[in-house]
């Protein structure tokens, strides 16, 4: 049955088993951290500083792979290098269960994000070549279902593994459906390499990994300490002084790692910058709201789960539509409705307080999913419109760079103004006698309104989106890079 199948959705399907768990794995670690600190029996005073490795520990290796694994995928061939960074994540994910100590749990992680930060650049890289120009709203609406049921499952998920279960099962989870991946690959993908691939740009692996690894220890440690911290700053400053080093280098070397010279493409451009400001509100936003739920509303990591998980329904429920709509009302429109609507749900918390129903939060949620699903259709499409398949995999890397960057920003940013102001209002998270819930509860609407605030912040961005750039015919993505195509009125 399969193999009747059109390659392009076979593409997707494989696609989706191997993208599903290495987003789940950003949000399914989060619920089950005290767990996993009293089982390895941490020490109180350094538990919390050592726990978050397990979280911060993936994240930075997803950054350090992610610019390599477009020059991968080109040079060796997008179907062997999805499958091994596959392998690594289920083989990582097996071996995460089985670990003895945090150390060694840290350890793994760290291997898990490297087939993570591979997989899913040069699986985006496979899925839009499969897809032709006037076809990749479709693309992107495939990628829908792991980058929203994957994320807003992860709590759910986590949380009954937890309770029910054992925390080594949220990684023990991933084993079967990457070993399905696995063989669905072997059996039905084929093999694509460019012919042009270059050699590896060690210089620019070096300043980008050791650049990004910097920038987003450094947003992890921020969402604790602050922005002020001595480390923060030790590690963000120098982070962003190889990042631009990077840029530097890469403009001059004859075959760069990423061509940052995708950036004269004005609408990859305007979509790098619509995502690290709109996708770091939402991202904050959906960060807080659990915090909320669980700190301060009393409900446990499950049910916590259950109740932002609607925003998923309200995604799938919309996502068909947004991809109908994209050639209709083109991406600038969309983003701009989305944006609006992600800030004003956001908003909505705002009005939330202790004794809220959970079904009116459930609702809201709903809401955002809606709104949310026309944001990811046209940042997912417009992206690669105009982009050549020579091109798509080194573009694929740095829009998938520039996103965990977006969504370690945004989280970062938020926990920041978190603590600040719990600070201002004197208390801390959780019940009485540590804090306070109804200062607590003003702290959380103060930060909700700067989670709406950066969305607004993406709204303004949206405007530098061209509807007719990226409504380009198939026979203008064959114009060299940099050249303008001519108008082109979306139908």
């Amino acid at each position: 049955m399969i193999g009747r199948l059109e390659y392009k959705w076979i593409v997707g399907i494989v696609f989706v088993f191997g993208l599903f768990m290495d987003l789940l794995d950003m949000t399914i670690t989060n619920v089950a951290l005290p767990e996993i600190a009293r089982d390895l029996k941490l020490n109180p005073d350094e538990g919390a500083s050592t726990i978050q490795w397990v979280v911060t520990g993936y994240l930075l290796s997803l950054a350090v792979f992610i610019p390599v694994s477009g020059w991968a995928g080109d040079r060796f061939g997008t179907k062997r290098i999805f499958m091994l960074a596959l392998l690594i994540f289920t083989s990582a994910s097996l071996l995460c269960g089985l670990a003895w100590n945090i150390e060694s749990l840290i350890a793994f992680r760290v291997l898990q994000g490297a087939g993570g930060g591979i997989l899913t650049p040069v699986g985006t890289a496979m899925l839009f070549r499969a897809f032709p120009p006037e076809e990749r709203a479709k693309g992107a609406a495939v990628l829908m279902i792991p980058m929203v049921v994957a994320p807003a499952s992860g709590p759910v998920l986590g949380g009954y593994l937890v309770e029910y279960h054992d925390w080594t099962w949220i990684f023990f989870i991933n084993i079967p459906v990457g070993a399905l991946g696995l063989l669905f690959a072997g059996a039905f993908l084929r093999e694509e390499k460019q012919p042009s691939p270059g050699r590896l740009d060690i210089p620019g692996f070096v300043l980008a990994a050791v650049g990004l690894g910097a920038v987003m220890y450094a947003l992890a440690e921020a969402g604790i300490n602050g922005f002020d911290d001595r480390q923060v700053i030790g590690f963000g400053l120098p982070g962003l002084a190889l990042l631009a080093a990077f840029v530097i280098v890469e403009l001059r070397a004859r075959e760069p790692m990423i061509d940052m010279r995708l950036f004269r493409n004005r609408l990859f451009t305007a979509m790098n910058a619509v995502q690290i400001v709109g996708y770091g509100g939402m991202m904050g936003g959906l960060f807080l709201l659990p915090l909320l739920l669980q700190a301060e509303m009393g409900l446990s990591p499950f049910q916590s789960g259950l109740t932002t998980f609607p925003q998923a329904f309200g995604i799938i429920a919309m996502v068909q539509v947004a991809a109908r709509m994209y050639n209709n009302f083109g991406p600038r429109r969309m983003l701009i409705t989305g944006m609006g609507g992600v800030a004003l749900t956001t908003l909505c918390f705002v009005l939330v307080d202790l004794e809220t129903s959970q079904w009116w939060i459930r609702l809201m949620m709903f809401a955002r999913g809606c709104a949310f699903a026309l944001i990811l259709i046209p940042m997912q499409t417009a992206t690669y419109t105009t982009m050549k398949a020579p091109e798509m995999g080194r573009a694929s890397a740095i829009f998938n760079a520039n996103r965990q960057v977006a969504a370690g920003f945004g989280v970062a940013l938020l926990a920041t103004v978190l603590s600040s102001r719990l600070a201002s209002h004197d208390t801390v998270l959780g019940p009485p006698p540590l804090g306070n819930p109804g200062a607590a509860l003003d702290a959380f609407h103060e930060a909700f309104i700067v989670a709406a605030a950066l969305t607004v912040l993406g709204m303004l961005m949206s405007l530098l989106v061209n509807d007719r750039e990226a409504a380009v015919s198939g026979r203008e993505m064959d114009m060299p890079l940099g050249e303008e195509a001519a108008p082109v009125v979306a139908s």
